[in-house]
């Protein structure tokens, strides 16, 4: 635990990875072989956009990144479940030629599953034995920038469709019977520093996907594309032209006191308001979906530079917010900033989940809720974004929120969490929320820096205090109290996914290589089971012929440095 390396985020800490075509195929072999396969013909899947409406509640297939629109990551299947979950065992290992950093959460219909690895390959492969149908590998442009770690974590389907983001900047639409290229559009520019991490979500025939390089000057979006022609249907801008000045917020979300300049900065957005071109706000996971309301809920990023706030003055809007928008439009609705003008890098990442939670009178109403990186969970109204509520601190706060400074600051949370991107679960029959969060001290250090052109603009770096512990806690939160109600403390931060079940189950990895299972009332230790590299993708469940199964990728994290490892692990109960 003490050795483990600094993040990979920032100049100091961070590995940069600008990737050429040449660069591609000395790590992927064969680079230049868009296909391999089909090895057996596949029934071709054709999932219909009531299947992807219904898909948390039914118990057959896993047809989303986190499960359904609501993005609850729960499970309704309780063959697996508290009691005999101790007898769970591997069903099979199915590993793949890339070994590095895996975030993944496969896609699962009719019997086939579909999941990605680093550097955009897909794989097809039968959901009970492990059998592979296919494998596609992206045939990568000549540049790519990433900030933390070549990943990919997963396509999403539509009938017989595929798709999937790459690091390249694009948007690719693959046949899920054979693995071939239906269409490839280019979402934005790699060499300005976009590329593409997240998932996309289909929904009524839109595929919705975010973008990366918040560390890069980019200007953050979410876009549209027609799923049949990847032609863009419209475009929403995280920076907005006008207005990302804000309000001059002094406090954050919680109510303390940000120590900002306001001052200064009034004077400095006097002299140069136009920079909204390089602002950041990248959006680094899935949107929630509320069809009944056509509206998406997501969260944006940090600003660019990180630390350097002299360079943009005011809120920097919608940097570090809650975003609800019109899905068939993309027209503005609203938003809840959670950390204004922010130079600690503790941006808003781990998607929304929708639910329905008590309001500030008690009254049962649709909500939204988020895992911050400061260590809270918020819970929003739906409607208009008001925050109902924020929970207890869920790992140690310490001298929030003091300035950057040339020497350093300390200042805790560490800029990778709190909740990293991790996605939480949630059990809506408990009312609790899961969050992975993880315990990493740091310094804050700040020195100016103008726009590099699209290339790495920290304006500073965030290093971890060497010698300190670092550690992760599985938090279970009520929400509609706020409160913990539990707490699983391990030896290392965690990064990744957690999933909840109806069998009173919740599954999570950590990067040792341990996957396990905690009771989701109490979160006893149930079951564990190492699969040799770092358990750090997001787990699924599904059944096939009435037979339940738990999948979890087991390829480590770049940007903790946890081992890497090739391997896509799936779990059963003996046979009777």
């Amino acid at each position: 635990m003490k050795n483990l390396k600094s993040i990979r985020k920032l100049s100091i800490v961070l590995a940069v990875f600008a990737v050429t075509g040449a660069a591609s195929a000395e790590e992927i072999q064969g680079q230049k072989a868009m296909n391999i396969g089909p090895a057996t013909i596949l029934k071709a899947p054709n999932v219909s956009q009531a299947q992807l409406t219904a898909a948390g509640k039914q118990g057959a297939d896993w047809l989303h990144t986190n499960g359904d629109y609501a993005q609850t990551r729960f499970y309704p299947g309780a063959q697996i479940n508290a009691a005999n979950v101790k007898n769970l065992r591997p069903e099979f290992t199915f590993q793949t030629e890339v070994k590095e950093s895996m975030e993944t959460a496969p896609i699962v219909v009719d019997g086939i599953m579909y999941f990605t690895t680093a550097y955009n390959h897909v794989y097809a492969v039968d959901a009970v034995t492990g059998k592979e149908y296919w494998h596609y590998k992206h045939k990568m442009g000549i540049f790519t920038t990433f900030c933390c770690g070549p990943n990919n974590r997963g396509v999403a389907i539509e009938g017989g469709k595929l798709f999937m983001g790459t690091l390249d900047a694009r948007m690719i639409a693959l046949d899920a019977k054979t693995g071939k290229v239906l269409w490839n559009t280019e979402i934005a520019d790699p060499e300005k520093g976009y590329s593409e991490t997240m998932s996309p979500t289909v929904v009524d025939g839109k595929v919705l996907i975010g973008t990366n390089g918040g560390e890069y000057g980019i200007r953050g979006f979410v876009k549209a594309f027609d799923a049949n022609t990847g032609k863009e249907v419209w475009n929403f801008y995280t920076i907005p032209e006008k207005g990302h000045e804000g309000v001059w917020a002094e406090k954050d979300a919680t109510g303390r006191d940000m120590h900002r300049d306001i001052a200064a900065e009034k004077a400095q957005f006097a002299r140069n308001s136009d920079f909204f071109q390089t602002l950041g706000g990248g959006v680094w996971m899935n949107p929630a979906v509320d069809l009944k309301t056509r509206t998406i809920f997501f969260v944006v990023g940090n600003p660019s530079p990180d630390l350097f706030g002299a360079e943009r003055p005011g809120d920097n809007l919608y940097t570090d917010s809650l975003v609800a928008v019109d899905l068939d439009t993309g027209k503005y609705k609203w938003h809840s900033q959670y950390i204004a003008h922010d130079v600690w890098d503790l941006d808003a990442v781990s998607p929304p989940i929708l639910l329905d939670a008590k309001d500030k009178n008690g009254k049962m109403v649709p909500a939204v809720m988020h895992g911050g990186k400061t260590g809270h969970i918020y819970v929003h109204r739906r409607d208009n974004g008001e925050l109902i509520r924020f929970s207890e601190a869920m790992i140690p706060q310490e001298n929030m929120w003091a300035l950057p400074t040339a020497t350093g600051a300390r200042m805790l949370p560490g800029a990778n969490g709190g909740v990293e991107w991790s996605p939480m679960a949630y059990n809506p029959k408990l009312n609790l929320a899961y969050a992975m969060n993880l315990h990493q001290p740091m310094t804050y250090h700040v020195e100016a820096a103008k726009y590099p052109n699209g290339k790495l603009w920290l304006g500073g770096a965030f290093k971890v205090v060497e010698g300190e512990e670092q550690w992760g806690r599985l938090a279970a939160v009520d929400v509609n109290t706020g409160k913990m109600a539990w707490k699983f403390d391990t030896q290392q931060p965690l990064i990744g996914g957690a999933l909840a079940t109806a069998g009173d189950l919740v599954f999570y990895g950590e990067g040792n290589g341990l996957i396990r299972a905690l009771h989701a009332k109490t979160g006893k230790l149930l079951w564990e089971y190492n699969c040799g590299a770092g358990a750090n993708a997001m787990p699924v469940s599904y059944s096939v012929k009435d037979r339940q199964y738990v999948a979890m990728g087991c390829g480590g994290n770049t940007q903790l440095d946890f081992k890497r490892g090739n391997s896509m692990v799936v779990f059963a109960l003996p046979k009777k």
